[in-house]
């Protein structure tokens, strides 16, 4: 059998394996868990064993084997920001995910366009941001499929074709979250990261060893051969001191309110569970080391990549030299990594648009859990549409998703803890900071000033917020709608919140 064959055979195996584990996930719970809760956060019966897997899976995406060695191959040290950011967002998550958990479950409420109608008391204010974060979240699951085709089409040694690897991640995925919804996703992740840890500890040892000897010659030659690598501003000297540090404030403020996030938040039994989540998760976040070193050590391996070439650097170092059985499991895990989030993405979208846009309309609103499926199935096909058709246009979308989404920090976070922010201080913040981002990266200015340019734009839409919230007309919150001053220390079993 060829290299390609049996690659090819354990790639398909495992797929069918992810699917039927997805599926047994929630076998004995009615085919699917009866309701939307059950289905978009898995009940709220997750310990913090599953919750950990499913959010270090959600964060554990394509990026961590593509793009983590591509940046580690073409800038270096300014690729640590992804560490930073990731373990600073969970320490800033021991805080606001029990808040978050406890407000949710106190009034029933399945996602942040929930929160946001109900801390407004306007249905359409959710409607609203659920547009919004779908604009910015239909590039990740393209971003996905596109990773998850790369790998099967490369491992496979080009025997599976990209539009036909684009068309497995859809399905796969699609597959199981389905009828599955959270619970799935979370044991998906079990698998993978079963696999992620035992691939990339290998790929730790080999690499070294095989191609250099050993880390002491390794890193002896990146030092003295390569060593802008090793500090900021990196290669080619564009991500310095101010963008490193703006942008993992930025991103550690945001990954606590991605609806993605808050999806596992919303799924924990309580809220003890999400801070012993919170302490362990950092230790995960060494993982992401592998990849960025080697990326840094195919620069001596494989040279001269470029462009989108740069993201396989990782998969350049293994697939000649290994045997294929060996690059089909390196293939599986990296493929997984990229099928967790693609769900939960999915998943999310989903939830939205059934619980805050179509449950406006009168007949859909007694059927929110299966308009949020039909919503997962069409978001899914029109990420993979446009990956066929216009894969350009989601990729220039990409570019502002994570600073977009930051824009709702004010009207989500401090409207949940501060009772004066009025509603039109949030939607003009909102527009502002969103209109800022917008113009100043699709007009090449990111960074700008040398720093992120999301965190100027939401300097600008907390400005207007708190001085339309001040000066304009006061809005009342609606009853009791919003987050207790101290709800750190409520009990973790607590159905209410002091106000």
């Amino acid at each position: 059998m060829s290299g390609a064959a049996v690659a090819t055979t354990i790639f398909g195996a495992f797929m069918v394996g992810t699917v039927a584990l997805g599926l047994f996930a929630v076998r004995g719970r009615g085919g699917g868990g009866g309701g939307l809760t059950e289905w978009s956060v898995g009940g709220r019966s997750l310990g913090t064993g599953f919750i950990w897997l499913l959010m270090a899976g959600e964060s554990y995406t394509s990026f961590s084997y593509l793009g983590a060695a591509g940046w580690g191959y073409n800038y270096g040290a300014p690729v640590l920001y992804v560490v930073a950011y990731l373990s600073c967002g969970y320490a800033v998550g021991y805080v606001v995910g029990p808040m978050l958990w406890a407000y949710a479950k106190k009034h029933g409420l399945v996602g942040i366009t929930d929160m946001v109608a109900h801390r407004y008391g306007r249905p359409w204010v959710g409607a609203l941001v659920a547009l919004l974060a779908t604009v910015f979240l239909l590039p990740y699951i393209q971003l996905q499929i596109t990773g998850m085709g790369v790998v099967v089409s490369t491992i496979s040694y080009g025997a599976v074709s990209l539009n036909w690897a684009y068309f497995i991640a859809f399905a796969v995925t699609t597959g199981f979250v389905v009828v599955s919804g959270l619970r799935g996703s979370a044991w998906v992740s079990v698998l993978k990261d079963v696999l992620v840890i035992a691939t990339l500890a290998f790929l730790a040892i080999y690499v070294p060893l095989h191609y250099f000897g050993g880390y002491g010659d390794f890193l002896d030659r990146v030092v003295s051969e390569k060593s802008d690598w090793l500090t900021l501003p990196g290669h080619g000297g564009a991500f310095g001191q101010a963008w490193f540090a703006t942008t993992s404030v930025l991103n550690s403020l945001t990954v606590v309110i991605f609806p993605t996030t808050v999806a596992g938040y919303l799924g924990a039994r309580n809220a003890d569970a999400l801070r012993r989540n919170a302490m362990l998760l950092p230790a995960y976040n060494v993982l992401l080391f592998v990849p960025m070193l080697l990326g840094m050590a195919a620069i001596f391996v494989v040279p001269g990549l470029a462009g989108a070439d740069s993201n396989l650097a990782l998969f350049k170092l293994v697939v000649d030299s290994l045997p294929a059985w060996t690059v089909g499991l390196i293939g599986v895990a990296a493929a997984l990594s990229s099928i967790v989030p693609m769900a939960v993405f999915m998943l999310v979208i989903g939830t939205m648009w059934g619980r805050s846009v179509l449950s406006l309309v009168p007949r859909l609103r007694e059927r929110q859990k299966a308009a949020s499926q039909v919503v997962v199935v069409v978001a899914g096909a029109l990420a993979l549409l446009m990956t066929y058709t216009v894969p350009n246009t989601l990729v220039r979308l990409s570019l502002i998703s994570y600073e977009g989404m930051a824009q709702l920090l004010p009207m989500l976070l401090l409207g949940l803890v501060w009772r004066r922010l009025t509603l039109v201080g949030g939607l003009v913040g909102l527009a502002v900071g969103v209109g800022t981002v917008c113009g100043f990266v699709f007009t090449d200015h990111d960074p700008v000033w040398g720093v992120n340019a999301g965190i100027v734009a939401l300097g600008l839409n907390l400005l207007v917020a708190l001085a339309l919230s001040c000066l304009g007309p006061k809005g009342e919150p609606v009853g009791d709608e919003v987050l207790a001053r101290d709800p750190i220390h409520e009990e973790a079993e607590s159905d209410s919140l002091r106000v």
